[in-house]
């Protein structure tokens, strides 16, 4: 699976890593059941999702999941890092992110330790 959700993540921090050609099928049956878990504790989310260098792309109906995903209540979500070095992502996230729930941060590739530590830190 294209899809997958990384393990031994901090608390309340939940981290996925993306590879080839990510579906809906993907969203649906690795993301979706992931964030729903961590949104039922009451407590904000935070999400680490890494598009490395072995990422393709999504397919329409994973950038629809992605969409119907962010429309989660505002209060669910704490921090977003979006591990890349795909510009064209990056560039994107960084446009949408004041529409985006929660705080959104970016980071390289070689920095994937760093992602996690800030999504898991409490917000500044």
């Amino acid at each position: 699976m294209p899809l997958h959700e990384l393990p031994d993540m901090p608390e309340h921090t939940v981290g996925f890593r993306a590879t080839g050609l990510v579906s809906a099928e993907d969203y649906r049956a690795v993301f979706d059941p992931a964030l729903d878990r961590a949104i039922a504790t009451g407590t904000p989310v935070n999400v680490v999702y890494i598009l490395g260098r072995e990422f393709d792309r999504y397919s329409v109906g994973a950038l629809w999941e992605d969409l119907r995903l962010e429309a989660q209540p505002h209060d669910s979500w704490g921090r977003l890092a979006l591990v890349t070095d795909h510009a064209l992502i990056a560039e994107v996230i960084h446009l949408l992110s004041f529409v985006l729930p929660g705080h959104v941060r970016i980071f390289p590739t070689d920095a994937e330790r760093e992602a996690v530590d800030w999504a898991s830190a409490s917000p500044e």
